[in-house]
């Protein structure tokens, strides 16, 4: 029985693996990342209850659900631009959707951050704003 569970791990290990073009460096810092805002999110609700994501600011599993869904979201996006860079022939564009997610969970985890109450340098509020302003189509 061990063996079957070993071995069936490693194929499905063996087949997401291979569907991101393997696991990189970006994608561990990546799946990191959605992590840290998962439970720093989690944090903020359960213990701080002044989450954004629910009416009461507390923890609410719709909310959690909708969190684990949209982060699942993001690693199909970046198998679909490995697929993107095999059909093109390039090396590029799955970096590039990985950079962008990265810089979105950490705007995430640094709102998590004020949320709880821990004091922000003002750069990194103001590099926020301009983040969120360019993301929305602002010219800021």
């Amino acid at each position: 029985m061990k063996d079957l569970i070993c071995t069936a791990t490693g194929i499905i290990g063996s087949l997401v693996v291979g569907f991101f073009g393997g696991w990189t460096s970006g994608m561990v810092t990546l799946v990191i990342f959605m992590a840290i805002d998962y439970f720093s999110g989690l944090v903020v609700a359960g213990v701080f209850n002044r989450s954004k994501k629910s009416a009461s600011g507390g923890l609410e599993s719709k909310a959690g659900w909708k969190g684990l869904c949209r982060k699942v979201m993001t690693l199909l996006f970046v198998g679909i631009a490995y697929r993107i860079d095999l059909a093109l022939n390039t090396t590029y564009i799955q970096d590039a959707v990985i950079i962008g997610f990265m810089a979105n969970e950490l705007i995430s985890i640094v709102e998590n951050a004020g949320l709880m109450g821990l004091p922000l340098p003002s750069m990194i509020n103001k590099a926020i704003d301009v983040l969120t302003q360019k993301s929305k189509g602002g010219t800021e």
